[in-house]
């Protein structure tokens, strides 16, 4: 079996602005878009400082670095494949970044076995699995959401078709030919 190959994304801001990270080039993984990250971390530019964040499918790890790169207290990631947690793993290794943690496995698993709430989550999951409403409800359900909480969902379709739970709301919207991205809060 071949070694998947690396791509790189570029950090957009903050202490690693310009730095290109590397991530495994494998299928469905697809960063989100260098335009849409400088939209939705102008959108967070007063609200990442400090924060306790969570990208719950991080694949590249572009979303949860980038956070880290602004100023975020810490950053979780979860990603299933293991060789993608282990370049991601690597990379935040490479930046110093000790206030990255990479667990590995299903994030629907493995979000029941975390007891501390986040002030920013990236929900960036395989469009294909439609996993938004299903991980949104056990993030409340096992009051994993600050009382401020932000959440920040990428998909591929209208918000009015990701069956989000009721108590959400999208304030914010960016669109980068089939990435839509939408920044959330419960109202």
């Amino acid at each position: 079996m071949s070694k998947p190959s690396t791509s790189t994304l570029r950090i957009i801001g903050g202490q690693w602005k310009r730095r290109n990270v590397r991530f495994l080039a494998v299928d469905d993984l697809r960063p989100t878009p260098d335009r849409v990250r400088e939209t939705v971390f102008n959108w967070l530019q007063f609200d990442i400082q400090g924060k306790r964040c969570l990208d719950a499918f991080a694949g590249s790890g572009a979303l949860g670095l980038e956070a880290l790169s602004r100023g975020a207290a810490g950053c979780l990631f979860l990603e299933k494949s293991g060789v993608q947690a282990k370049q991601l793993q690597a990379t935040l290794k490479e930046l110093g970044a000790t206030n990255g943690d990479v667990w590995t496995g299903d994030s629907l698993t493995l979000l029941s076995r975390i007891t501390e709430p986040f002030d920013l989550v990236f929900l960036d999951p395989p469009y294909a699995l439609n996993l938004w409403q299903p991980v949104m409800a056990l993030l409340a359900e096992r009051q994993l959401l600050a009382m401020d909480c932000l959440v920040y969902v990428e998909a591929d379709k209208p918000w009015e078709e990701l069956s989000i739970p009721a108590g959400w709301e999208y304030f914010k919207e960016t669109k980068a030919g089939s990435v839509k991205g939408y920044l959330a809060r419960r109202v």
